[in-house]
């Protein structure tokens, strides 16, 4: 997830009225049909549309290069320009749709773009029962599925760069974020290498370290927080939001340049290890993958989870894991993006997971050879992780600027708190939800 979904700014260009999000008006061609589908049955002249981001403009070639071969049919990308997450709405809301697009598939940013009026149901689609079980759990609104899970989500945790956890002598990885921290102060005690590599620059991995601490919030509260029944500002979250301010921006566990700091800066300096550790997800990795070979991967790095007190990681969707089709009101294109997903997610599958080097969603199909350790290590970290408020809050709120506000001096952690607080009250009046 390399953009928050900036919630605000998609309420605002949709112009959200109460009833927008629980639109009953869909037709029954969105209905969630039942039977198998013939994945490669002839689609001869059928044109079919997808929407990209720039960041996934060649994520789907592969499937669409065989569904093309193997149907006869026609699949073109169009590319919406960044941000894409605020302008995919913009472009709904002028009327114009395409059959299929990737789009981030988790509750607080599914609902942007009006599934139970715009989207097919795919509740009883074949492939559903072959994902693993946290993906099961993504793509749903209102208990039906709206979103075809193709990759994983991302995995939050800890790169670190081996050759300095030697020099520091640590053999043992942190199981609670005290242990992390910790850690970190050993690092610099013992090697004088900048602990953790912060990224101010870009301003979206500044929430990860506070996620972490949120770990140990329970449902209960998330299902408060989502009827405006509990708080961004309780004193568990400002705890957290302090914490990372005291403890490893002031406290010296981060970089000199921790402000200004770009994304690439994070990569290249845990790999050449002037840095020893990154809190960060799994696009960090392909970002490294992009410039550094898997055996130099392996040789360098590694990667462990943790949360605020176990060693588990947390699991981020971003929009290249979801596919949506629309409902076009063309049944014969809409069938044609149900056989689409269905060849995606079924015969093709192994095919595009090796062409993309990513790990499979599927337990029943095995990744695909040549993954980077760290890689496989957040595909095992999945089955026990636990989601970031991205998925368990109704919106989104963009804590990250708030933070960035934060390490310029510009606001307090209780103001950075309050910010997504009044984000998140914000949007939700404008969406009509109840309580708000």
């Amino acid at each position: 997830m390399k953009r928050a979904v900036s919630s605000l700014a998609v309420v605002c260009a949709l112009g959200l009225a109460a009833t927008a999000c629980s639109d009953a008006t869909a037709g029954s061609s969105g209905a969630a049909p039942t039977g198998s589908v013939d994945a490669t049955a002839s689609l001869k002249g059928v044109h079919l549309t997808m929407w990209v981001a720039q960041n996934s403009v060649t994520e789907p070639k592969q499937v669409i290069d065989a569904f093309e071969k193997a149907t006869g049919a026609t699949v073109s990308t169009q590319v919406i320009p960044d941000p894409y997450e605020s302008n995919v709405p913009t472009k709904l809301a002028s009327g114009d749709k395409p059959d299929l697009m990737f789009w981030q598939p988790t509750g607080s940013t599914l609902p942007f773009i009006q599934p139970a009026k715009n989207l097919l149901q795919l509740d009883n689609e074949d492939w559903v029962s072959k994902l693993g079980k946290t993906e099961q759990g993504l793509g749903q609104v209102d208990g039906h599925r709206y979103a075809a899970i193709v990759t994983s989500p991302a995995s939050l945790g800890v790169y670190y760069n081996k050759d300095v956890f030697k020099k520091a002598g640590i053999t043992k990885m942190p199981t609670s974020y005290d242990d992390l921290l910790a850690t970190a102060a050993t690092i610099k005690s013992k090697t004088g290498v900048a602990p953790f590599f912060e990224v101010g620059g870009d301003k979206w991995p500044l929430q990860w370290q506070v996620q972490l601490q949120m770990t140990d919030l329970p449902q209960s509260f998330w299902d408060k927080l989502n009827k405006n029944q509990a708080k961004w500002t309780d004193p568990v979250i400002v705890n957290a939001i302090k914490k990372y301010k005291a403890k490893v921006l002031d406290g010296g566990l981060a970089q000199k340049n921790y402000k200004t700091a770009t994304f690439v800066d994070q990569g290249k300096a845990i790999l050449d290890g002037s840095a020893a550790m990154a809190v960060n997800v799994t696009s960090l990795q392909s970002e490294i993958q992009a410039t550094a070979s898997t055996a130099e991967m392996d040789q360098k790095l590694g990667w462990f989870p943790v949360s605020n007190s176990s060693a588990k990681a947390l699991y981020s969707p971003d929009q290249t894991n979801g596919v949506v089709a629309f409902n076009t009101g063309d049944a014969k294109r809409q069938n044609a993006a149900r056989q689409f997903l269905s060849f995606w997610l079924g015969k093709d599958y192994p095919a595009y997971i090796k062409a993309n080097k990513v790990v499979s969603v599927e337990p029943s199909v095995p990744n695909p050879a040549g993954l980077p350790q760290t890689a496989l290590a957040q595909a095992d970290s999945l089955s026990s992780a636990t989601g970031v408020f991205q998925v368990k809050a109704l919106t989104a709120p963009d804590m990250h600027l708030a933070l960035a506000d934060m390490i310029y001096g510009k606001k307090t952690p209780q103001q950075v708190a309050q910010a997504a607080e009044d984000q998140f009250t914000q949007v939700l009046k404008a969406r009509g939800v109840a309580g708000f």
